[in-house]
């Protein structure tokens, strides 16, 4: 079995924003003087919106000026970096997006615009793990065993995810491609109904956060068999790593970052990341954010822009080597 090399050797850098100009250093030293906009292109009440809003707080408290966070839903995500794209480039509209805007960057060339050059990183603001669980009806107790039954009954095990082309689609598929094994995919409209379909026993296998996951897994409605990060999380030291239990090579996170229009000067952008680092390093956003699975991050534009290089680089490997269909 051929593991997929989950970091490119090849790293494209992203168009540089625009110069700095007369008056553009002033502005940046300046910078904030009036509210910022946080564009979060998922829906109130998900992860991503928990983690816009205590880092908007946070930057809030910081500046004296209120960033105000604005659910600009649809197309997957798509329309908020649309937004964002196209806004004026002052540094006053930002938004946050997660490991889904690479996988639709990596497989849908009908995307209004181009991440790698109309937009330019910031920070990532975190890091987020799947946990891999399974209903109490399959006979499968450990990573190992897991794949072992699927290959006894290829094509009768079925996972769901919030959608297709989405982050949890991709997961599953790379656990199939690494794994070796054939499991179906069901795709359902949002992360939670495809958790409520594995505790009913429509789909055997979930791969979701630990946040919507940990009720069921309490309760022994969901049976957890490990976490999709490259280590062990605090949150859950007892459950191995996927790679670790059984399919060497495998992570997939379910990161959060921060990214703004690429004609933002240089400067501007510097500014905000600092910030943005010092809000998600703090101990009362760290605590926020861990209570829910997250670890937070904090990196410079440079750090973030080849991280996004190399996740678009892995799933459009993914695609080619497991020969995905998506439309």
């Amino acid at each position: 079995m051929k593991a997929i090399v989950l970091r490119s050797a090849a790293i494209v850098i992203f168009t540089a924003p625009a110069s700095l100009v007369p008056g553009h250093t002033a502005m940046a030293q300046n910078y904030p003087t009036k509210p910022i906009r946080l564009i979060v292109p998922f829906v109130p009440g998900a992860g991503t919106d928990i983690t816009g809003r205590t880092i908007a707080k946070k930057l809030s408290e910081r500046w004296g000026h209120q960033v105000v966070v604005d659910n600009r839903t649809g197309a997957a995500g798509a329309i908020g970096v649309e937004i964002t794209a196209q806004a004026t480039p002052d540094g006053y509209t930002i938004c946050l997006i997660s490991a889904s805007h690479t996988v639709n960057a990596a497989t849908n060339p009908r995307l209004p615009y181009d991440l790698t050059k109309d937009l330019q990183a910031i920070t990532q603001a975190t890091s987020l793990f799947y946990v891999l669980a399974v209903n109490p009806s399959v006979p499968a107790k450990s990573v190992q065993e897991l794949i072992a039954h699927a290959k006894a009954n290829p094509g009768k095990l079925n996972f769901g995810s919030s959608g297709t082309g989405g982050l949890q689609h991709f997961a599953g598929e790379m656990l199939a491609h690494m794994g070796g094994i054939k499991i179906v995919h069901v795709p359902f409209k949002g992360g939670a109904a495809s958790i409520t379909s594995a505790i009913a026993g429509e789909t055997q296998i979930a791969l979701s956060t630990l946040l919507g996951v940990r009720p069921h897994m309490t309760a022994g409605r969901l049976r957890v068999l490990a976490v999709s990060a490259s280590k062990r999380s605090p949150a859950v030291p007892d459950f191995p790593t996927i790679a670790e239990a059984g399919v060497p090579g495998y992570e997939v996170d379910q990161w959060y970052g921060i990214i703004t229009s690429a004609k933002v000067s240089t400067a501007i952008v510097k500014k905000l990341s600092a910030a943005i680092v010092e809000a998600v390093q703090s101990p009362e956003v760290k605590q926020r954010l861990t209570a829910d699975g997250s670890t937070p991050v904090g990196t410079t534009p440079e750090q973030f822009n080849a991280h996004i290089q190399s996740e678009i680089a892995k799933w459009r490997k993914l695609v080619k080597d497991a020969g995905l269909q998506l439309h």
